[in-house]
């Protein structure tokens, strides 16, 4: 059966103006009403931002986003943090890995340094042993043969121990070069590479920061300043056992700080917490949370659980202190709440 023929269309009276859609023809869920609580969220964040009269740019966004949602459900934070776990595209935490890649590719080079000076001395071992046959085969007259191989021998070593020597020589230059490298670079890092967080170089630049910010925008944010107990420390008397139990304050503090807050070695195990958009009350609820999981995390020591304890100074930022003075007023307050055994945590006032 032949295929039916299909009629063409007319198009001579057809409007090829494109149509415009009005906006009453939209329906109003579709442009207002946020279609997930994640939705919802983000907007009270942009509203809340505005509110407090800050510019909505993505560093503030990230400090309101995190903040905020600590008052949320569980639910809700659960779903942000399932839907940030795609989203991790920090340049600090690039260089901080490649900080780490360095300082391990140098400890590399200094391993090989090492293990061929052991060589050099085998070798000069050697030479020593051949020497010492020697002299025992020069008592002996009936060893002639085997006294000239023992003297073959020896300018055979002595040559191979002189170009090890050379090489061993041109490898040092090589260290010292690289050593220079990485103390130069190391000057410039943000990464404390016993505790895995960032050092006091980048703790004293971003407070400096925020003190400029904070006098751009008129916002509260604190520091804390803590360290393990020195009743722990008196207790104790292992250093190993002590560094141990620093470390785990550490860990403890990237587990409760937000992706906003900036956790930092200051120095001799005393840690800092730069908490941005904080005030002293929130920052004071920070605290006991965090007193509070230190104290409840399990370190055992032959056998014995031992009670971590840590101290906490937390000290306001302000636009008429320096980076030294808001320092110091954060470490007078945790040496306040060293000297009063019934609080965890202080605030200066000052």
């Amino acid at each position: 059966m032949a295929a039916r023929l299909r009629k063409r269309r007319d198009i001579s009276e057809v409007d090829l103006e494109p149509e415009v859609i009005s906006q009453d023809r939209v329906p109003s869920n579709k442009l207002n009403t946020p279609t997930s609580d994640i939705e919802v969220y983000a907007k009270e964040v942009l509203n809340t931002l505005i509110n407090d009269n800050l510019p909505p740019t993505p560093s503030n966004y990230i400090l309101y986003f995190d903040r905020l949602l600590e008052d949320k459900s569980e639910t809700l934070r659960k779903q942000v943090n399932s839907i940030l776990e795609f989203d991790q595209d920090n340049d600090d935490d690039k260089s901080l890995e490649l900080e780490k890649y360095l300082k391990k590719g140098f400890q590399s080079v200094k391993s090989i340094l090492g293990v061929t000076a052991n060589m050099y001395k085998n070798m000069a071992l050697m030479t020593k042993i051949l020497d010492k046959r020697k002299a025992e085969l020069e008592n002996d007259p009936t060893s002639a043969t085997a006294l000239n191989a023992i003297i073959n021998l020896e300018e055979d070593v002595s040559k191979l121990n002189g170009i090890i020597k050379k090489q061993i020589t041109q490898m040092k230059t090589l260290y010292d070069d690289t050593a220079s490298i990485v103390k130069d670079v190391e000057n410039e890092t943000i990464f404390d590479n016993r505790y895995g967080i960032y050092n006091k170089r980048y703790l004293l630049t971003k407070l400096d920061q925020e003190i400029k910010s904070i006098s751009e925008f008129n916002h509260k944010s604190t520091v804390i300043m803590l360290e393990l107990s020195k009743s722990l420390e008196e207790q104790i008397e292992s250093e190993k056992v002590l560094v141990l139990m620093t470390k785990t304050i550490a860990r403890l503090l990237m587990k409760t700080s937000r992706r906003s807050d900036i956790v930092a070695h200051y120095s001799n195990g005393i840690f800092a917490m730069i908490l941005k958009h904080t005030d002293i009350n929130s920052a004071k609820k920070a605290s006991e949370r965090l007193c509070d999981l230190v104290s409840n995390s399990n370190f055992f020591l032959a056998e014995k659980e031992i009670e971590l304890k840590i101290a906490v100074g937390i000290a306001p930022i302000k636009e008429s202190k320096s980076v030294e003075e808001t320092i110091l007023c954060a470490l007078d307050a945790m040496q306040n709440a060293y000297n009063d055994d019934s609080i965890d945590f202080s605030v200066c006032e000052a």
